[in-house]
């Protein structure tokens, strides 16, 4: 195959009409008219010898040839935007863009303090934009473009487009508050099982890890609120006989902002939770936002 015959300019048309999945946007995005892109797609459908994009009720969809191909076209693409951005001289740093991160409120509160100080001294033109992960992998956005980064420790079976890298390991103990009358003499199982339970759900779903221990050993709890946040429960336990199973870090945090509540050890065995962050090979070699997950890293082992 003789790469000199090859309009490598087509692969940036692939690129982005893969992330758009609508000709319009596509076209606006690389600023053509429809009928340029038309004659584009036609010379992308001509080299692959596949029609790579149909028509779909609301825009296009890939055909299995384009899924096939579309992980290599983004890092060539990526790579590409690289180079040149190095032989340019450009300073990535200097950027006016906005990163976007899904995660959650104990995320922003672990990492944010220390990560925001870093971005604002070191790429001053960055805004960071978080938005609430609300329990799922997004892996839409992710593949759109729309999320840089995806930061949790609850995501699983990832596809094979998607890189990760561990943050921080955490256990879980028992946060009270400290006249609970139910712990006077200390948190066994028996009084862990008596107590009414807050918990956090992303999702609505009241069973979790705590739940399915107590389970295997023939035991269940009473939950009395399910909340959609890590953070606010703590505030809801002073003066009350509720419990709150969660992970260290937060309950340090709530203890030193209020003297009121006690830390105490789980009375169950739990798999430790391994905080990931996870990117789409889309954004794996542009400069801007490797930067940025290397800074991630840096602040999540410094906190860990």
């Amino acid at each position: 195959m003789n790469i000199a015959k090859k309009d490598l300019n087509l692969l940036l048309v692939f690129h982005v009409l893969y992330q758009e999945r609508n000709a319009s946007l596509a076209a606006e995005r690389m600023a053509l008219s429809q009928p340029a892109l038309s004659h584009k797609l036609n010379k992308l459908r001509h080299q692959f010898g596949d029609p790579l994009f149909v028509r779909a009720p609301r825009g296009l969809t890939p055909t299995p040839r384009a899924h096939e191909l579309a992980p290599q076209v983004q890092r060539l693409v990526g790579e590409l935007e690289g180079f040149y951005e190095r032989c340019d001289g450009q300073d990535f740093l200097g950027r006016v863009e906005r990163l976007h991160l899904y995660s959650t409120d104990y995320i922003e509160q672990t990492l944010l303090p220390r990560l925001l100080p870093i971005l604002r001294q070191q790429a001053p033109n960055l805004v960071l934009v978080t938005h609430n992960t609300r329990g799922q992998l997004p892996r839409d956005e992710l593949e759109k473009g729309t999320c840089d980064l995806a930061i949790a420790g609850f995501y699983k079976d990832l596809p094979g487009t998607f890189h990760q890298q561990r943050l921080l390991s955490e256990d879980f103990v028992v946060l009270a508050a400290h006249d609970n009358p139910r712990l006077a003499r200390g948190l066994d199982l028996q009084s862990f099982v008596a107590c009414e339970h807050l918990i956090t759900t992303l999702t609505g779903d009241l069973e979790g890890l705590v739940d399915r221990a107590l389970q295997q050993l023939g035991l269940q709890r009473r939950i009395a609120a399910g909340l959609s946040s890590f953070v606010a429960p703590p505030r809801l336990l002073r003066g009350s006989d509720l419990l709150l199973t969660c992970l260290r870090s937060l309950a340090q945090e709530a203890v030193a902002r209020d003297p009121e509540l006690r830390m105490h050890p789980l009375p169950l065995e739990l798999p430790r939770v391994e905080v990931m962050q996870i990117w789409h090979e889309r954004t794996h070699a542009d400069p801007l936002r490797s930067w940025f997950r290397r800074q991630v890293q840096a602040v999540a082992q410094a906190a860990d």
